[in-house]
């Protein structure tokens, strides 16, 4: 089926859109940088230190945040056909948070030796990791054996409740200093990652990326019910497996490097459902990398405050800039796409 002439303007205009932002977000900062400084450095006409090691990598690692954590919500609202469900439904970002709490405050409990972890640069990225593959690990299989699928929302929920606990109890017993270390992780972040971080973290999200566009005709499927999709011919296990190996992929690796950034994967889909008025996810997809990079770019140029030294949490600014933008979006059509 191809794109209709409508949405290609619409890409069209969401491409240069997010040129813009990209280019925006480089020039604003604490240094205000000329758009031809930019492009010298970019075209290695001139150096910059700034632009190449610092916001650079930022503006790059903004797009590819907010594009999978928009596709990883939009397969999870499919999968579940929830428009509450977000692509930390499964428990991945509750594990990636029980890694970090382990590193960080578990040298209260376990003495000095989890300490030593912290040494190392990686240490967090692996430690949120390894929380966000056992999760995955646990809720795979259970839903091997479970036929519904809401008894996996369920399960992965339960998860969540599980390693949250466990994270309280570290709390309780850590340091001033190592639960302020904790919270800012959970503030979330995109510019402390250089550009071998930078690598990783793109290679792994095109794999989860690559897997969403192969799952488009079985997420269009599932839109129709699970037993008309079983009548279709549809193998619900093996897709269903799929879209949990995808999001999976997309929102720990995301978690693991720039910590759990809110709302973005819960709202873009709906943005983007509302804007296009569909639910063919050919054009969806598509639709939300642009929506999910312009949004995130647009909120950290907010949060790094023009012409000030103060960086405010990116977690604060995508919920206090992008709920309202929902709100008016689903007065102003009074029902919602799904």
């Amino acid at each position: 089926m191809t794109v209709h002439k409508t949405y290609r303007l619409s890409f069209i205009l969401l491409s240069i859109i997010l040129l813009f932002c990209f280019f925006a977000n480089i020039s604003l900062g604490s240094v205000s940088i000329s758009f031809k400084d930019i492009f010298n450095a970019l075209l290695g006409i001139s150096d910059n230190y700034i632009i190449q090691n610092y916001r650079l990598p930022k503006a790059f690692t903004a797009i590819i945040v907010g594009s999978g954590l928009g596709i990883s919500g939009l397969l999870m609202q499919t999968l579940f056909r929830n428009p509450l469900a977000g692509p930390f439904v499964l428990g991945i970002s509750s594990g990636a948070s029980l890694g970090v709490a382990i590193v960080v405050m578990g040298s209260s409990l376990f003495g000095g030796s989890v300490a030593l972890l912290l040494a190392s640069k990686w240490s967090l990225v692996i430690a949120s990791s390894l929380g966000s593959f056992l999760v995955l690990l646990a809720v795979m299989l259970v839903s091997a054996k479970v036929r519904d699928t809401m008894a996996i929302l369920i399960i992965g929920l339960m998860f969540a409740s599980i390693t949250a606990a466990i994270v309280s109890v570290l709390s309780y017993f850590a340091s001033a200093e190592q639960l302020q270390q904790y919270i800012f992780w959970g503030f979330g972040s995109l510019g402390n990652l250089s550009w071998n971080e930078l690598l990783v973290l793109s290679s792994i999200c095109f794999i989860g990326i690559v897997l969403s566009v192969a799952s488009i005709k079985a997420l269009n499927t599932l839109l129709l019910g699970e037993n008309y999709a079983k009548s279709l011919g549809l193998n619900i296990k093996k897709s269903r497996m799929l879209i949990i190996i995808a999001t999976s992929l997309l929102a720990g690796t995301i978690t693991a490097f720039a910590g759990p950034i809110a709302f973005i994967g819960l709202a873009i889909p709906h943005i983007t459902r509302q804007v296009f008025n569909t639910s063919n996810h050919k054009v969806l997809i598509p639709a939300v990398v642009l929506f999910g990079a312009i949004i995130l770019l647009i909120c950290d140029s907010i949060a790094q405050l023009p012409a000030s030294d103060y960086f405010l949490p990116i977690n604060a600014i995508t919920s206090i800039i992008g709920a309202p933008v929902v709100i008016w979006l689903l007065v102003r059509k009074r029902k919602m796409v799904f």
